[in-house]
């Protein structure tokens, strides 16, 4: 009796998640939608490391320092609860946390350069993300998504897709820059020297052999089987190479594990530190640099936020084939609403702007196509704070691999493009190639629309662009000036 109990209530607690989800109606399951949530998290793990040394090491004017141990607790919080929210009410598989584009941002240019503290910093990400959440509610930001084209939103789509892989080859030392030096005009070069010459890059280069054979044989979390095989592949080559961390004392071990040295750490977790929730200055910014000065600071923050999370939103329901005939997502303004309150969230907890993840491709590339992935996702970020150190043995060269694949699933969108019209073959370029070149999802967008529509209006066509592309392009002209704008100012 109690055994037939227990499979009723299993029965129903399943027809709860699947309907809730929609996970049938899409074409998922449980089990599918578990494993791709796992693979999400491993996707973006990272960010637990790699956000702290963005934003954990430097000293703001009054020296102040935020510290790493304290940047990686709330940026697992952060990246927990509002991936878990945007599940539950927007039901996308989209994975949420800081990001890198935004935290660079606020580290080198709001506290290194123009001189404010780390609580005014935070305080103008919150004023982002509360502006951003506005457009939202207004209907403006799903306006603006209607309004650009397809064969844009299908170069968005491939441009991120060469952006992901391009994040995976440089962060698994596959692809490495060259430093300025006399006689040298190449920026990147293969490896060191032009040769695979490290045993982490090595495993790199098996991790994305055996990725790519599972996902040819059609296995069922391939992408998740990888990052586990490359991992524990990762801690024998470490056992008996000794390779160690790509810094040493403060010195470059060029073949070094680049964030993270897969070995068993000496403890499995702690308590977090939160001291940082809430330390936040609202206001003082304006005070501090001025107030034309520190709106350019929101303004630009607000641009990045705005058109990064609307891009890789575009690219990421495309690949799971969520979006509608015009290439729309339903339920988008709550989407937008949900995403932009991680602004607001990761500046009140001093870890940055939270946005969509494009390595959430890595979970809808092994099968994750609901809201259900995202809860998944977010406790296991959430379970990070109390073991930092566990996650810690994944190195990124064991879930690049998984960047590069989705990154190959991701260019097939290049065939919505009609390429034998110059006038929409310039602009599409120019997004798919600006994005990996210069690390950025906005400044790809901007320099598409801006060339959209300066062909349109040569090419005769002015009346045929949406009005608000117009307004769009002509916000990112003024995006792109920011910088000799606030030279003026200073």
């Amino acid at each position: 009796m109690a055994d037939t109990t227990a499979q009723r209530t299993t029965g129903a607690e399943t027809s709860f998640l699947d309907r809730y989800f929609h996970i049938s109606e899409r074409g998922s399951t449980i089990p599918t939608e578990i494993r791709g949530g796992v693979v999400t998290f491993f996707a973006m793990a990272y960010i637990i490391i790699l956000n702290p040394l963005i934003l954990g090491t430097g000293a703001d004017v009054n020296g102040e320092v935020l510290g790493t141990s304290r940047v990686a607790a709330v940026t697992a919080l952060a990246a927990g609860v509002m991936t878990i929210a945007f599940g539950v009410i927007a039901k996308y598989p989209f994975g949420i946390a800081a990001g890198l584009g935004i935290n660079t941002l606020v580290a080198v240019t709001f506290v290194a350069t123009e001189g404010i503290t780390w609580p005014e910093a935070m305080g103008l990400v919150v004023i982002d993300g509360i502006i951003i959440v506005l457009l939202a509610v207004t209907g403006f930001r799903e306006a603006v998504f209607n309004s650009i084209p397809g064969s844009l939103k299908a170069a968005i789509g491939v441009g991120i897709g060469l952006f992901i892989a391009m994040i995976g080859l440089v962060d698994s030392g596959f692809v490495r820059r060259i430093p300025d030096a006399a006689g040298t005009t190449v920026p990147v070069g293969l490896g060191i020297n032009g040769s695979i010459a490290s045993w982490p890059t090595l495993v790199f280069i098996l991790g994305l052999l055996i990725c790519g054979a599972l996902v040819v044989r059609g296995v069922r979390g391939g992408l998740f089987i990888g990052i586990v095989t490359n991992t524990i592949i990762a801690m024998v080559v470490e056992h008996f190479t000794s390779s160690g961390p790509s810094f040493v004392d403060g010195e470059p071990n060029p073949k070094g594990w680049n964030l993270a040295v897969p070995a068993f750490p000496d403890s499995l977790g702690g308590i977090p530190d939160l001291s940082l929730v809430g330390a936040v200055d609202l206001f003082g910014a304006f005070s501090r640099v001025g107030v034309l000065a520190a709106s350019l600071l929101v303004f630009t923050l607000v641009l990045a936020n705005f058109f990064d999370a609307m891009g890789t939103m575009t690219a990421l329901g495309k690949q799971a084939n969520l979006v509608d005939e015009q290439d729309r997502l339903p339920n988008l303004k709550t989407a937008l609403v949900v995403e932009g309150t991680g602004a607001v969230v990761g500046g009140a907890v001093s870890g940055s702007s939270n946005t969509v993840y494009v390595d959430s491709a890595a979970g809808i590339g092994d099968g994750a196509r609901t809201g259900l992935a995202n809860v998944v996702t977010g406790l296991l970020f959430l379970v990070a704070m109390f073991l930092t150190p566990l996650y810690e043995i994944v190195p990124i060269e064991a879930a690049a691999p998984v960047l590069v694949i989705v990154g190959a699933m991701m260019m097939s969108q290049i065939k919505d493009i009609d390429f034998s019209q110059f006038n929409i073959a310039l602009p599409a370029f120019l997004t798919i190639v600006v994005m990996p070149f210069t690390y950025s999802i906005a400044n790809g967008i901007g320099v598409g629309f801006i060339a959209y529509v300066v062909m349109a209006m040569v090419g005769g066509n002015a009346k045929k662009v949406h009005p608000l592309l117009y307004i769009v392009a002509a916000m990112f002209v003024v995006y792109f000036a920011v910088d000799p704008v606030m030279d003026v100012i200073n």
